[in-house]
């Protein structure tokens, strides 16, 4: 009894992950796609026609836009063109095939066979198929312009209403693939990507697999790296940035003059210098790269002579344009919280290409500053802890 029992649990999904917050989100989103769509359906096709204003594979077009909108099958693509490609299918297999049953049967399999090969695979798109077969006299009488209306019309708003809607609520949408290039553009990976998976073995992993799956390629290369984040987290314990950052830091204002801040990058052999307001808040960075584009901005030919007389005399002579570091500086510039673990500080600062990290409160204001050295120290200290560990 108990292993039918067991076999019987064995078809019980898993806990949902998603909070209350997320559930009642795409809840309200369906809701507003479907209203708002049935409403300007009416108003466009007026209220003495016979054409259907909704249909109802739109509702599992909502479903996928609002729940699930990184998903693959959910983007704007997918769900136009496998919809209203879907409608064509089914329109056409209704008018070439009198046996209903067949029809319907090869409506959807041409359907899917169709949206695999031009990338819009979109699940209610075998619904829009089957609906041009068996939707009765007055979807075959529509014929081809079942397709535009209601389709087309109800793809294209439900699609405008969760694209305002995806993005008020804070969920990117459409899900672009981001474009992780490597900051010195070279042939080398960046320097997070040599441990651990790649995309190569992410590729290879998912080609195995052979099926489509309900997650976006990059989501799901996304998913795993913080996976990775937090498993090292777990192992190098609690350090963050507040525990390994350097608290005196040497900061200038926007207005400090250029030999000034030479002075201050001279005297105490630093690389830079974190630019700050009245409030200490973080407007910009100036490193030394600065300084040598600055340099370098006069023409070529008197490149050489310009670096060594600003070398030379940035410490003693004043500046005769009373150049600031304001007009020189990085203003945009990466901080990290004080409060940030440093298993994620990696990823920002080497996936990025940057050696300093100014570090900010819960005000926003300037606490501290993290180096390379200083991130390297923090993981050797947390090898060390985890190795002792795992000591007997």
């Amino acid at each position: 009894m108990n292993r039918y029992v067991n076999w019987l649990r064995g078809f019980l999904p898993k806990p949902t992950t998603v909070n209350f917050a997320e559930r009642l989100r795409a809840s309200i989103g369906a809701l507003l796609g479907i209203l708002l769509t049935g409403l300007i359906s009416r108003w466009v096709v007026g209220t003495d026609t016979s054409l259907p204003l909704l249909v109802a594979p739109m509702g599992a077009s909502a479903v996928l836009l609002f729940a699930m909108p990184s998903s693959p099958v959910a983007q704007p693509w997918s769900i136009i063109g496998g919809n209203m490609i879907s409608a064509i299918v089914g329109v056409t297999c209704a008018q070439w095939i009198p046996n209903p049953i067949l029809a319907a049967s090869l409506a959807v399999s041409i359907a899917i066979a169709v949206m695999l090969s031009l990338r819009c695979l979109h699940p209610p798109g075998g619904a829009v198929a089957l609906t041009a077969v068996l939707g009765g006299p007055l979807i075959h009488g529509l014929g081809y312009h079942f397709v535009l209306m209601p389709i087309g019309l109800n793809s294209a708003l439900l699609l405008a209403v969760a694209l305002v809607f995806n993005n008020l609520t804070r969920h990117r949408y459409p899900y672009r693939v981001i474009d992780h290039a490597n900051a010195h553009l070279t042939a080398d990976r960046p320097p997070f990507d040599r441990l651990g998976f790649t995309t190569d073995d992410l590729d290879y992993v998912l080609a195995r697999y052979n099926q489509v799956p309900d997650v976006s390629r990059d989501e799901l290369e996304s998913l795993l790296v913080q996976t990775e984040m937090h498993a090292y987290r777990r192992r190098f314990g609690e350090i963050k940035c507040a525990d390994i950052m350097s608290h005196d830091v040497v900061s200038v204002a926007f207005d400090t003059k250029l030999q000034d801040a030479w002075g201050l990058l001279h005297q105490h052999h630093i690389k830079a210098l974190p630019v700050i307001d009245e409030t200490r808040r973080v407007i910009g960075i100036v490193t030394l790269s600065d300084f040598i584009d600055y340099a370098a901005k006069d023409s070529l030919q008197g490149y050489l002579s310009k670096m060594r007389h600003f070398l030379r005399n940035v410490t003693r002579t004043p500046d005769d344009n009373q150049t600031v570091v304001g007009q020189i500086m990085t203003p945009q510039v990466h901080t990290a919280p004080d409060t940030m673990f440093i298993a994620e500080l990696v990823d920002l600062m080497f996936a990025n290409g940057h050696r300093h990290i100014p570090v900010i409160n819960t005000e926003h204001c300037l606490v501290g500053i993290v180096t390379n050295s200083d991130l390297i120290v923090g993981l050797y200290r947390g090898r060390l802890a985890d190795i002792d560990q795992k000591r007997p």
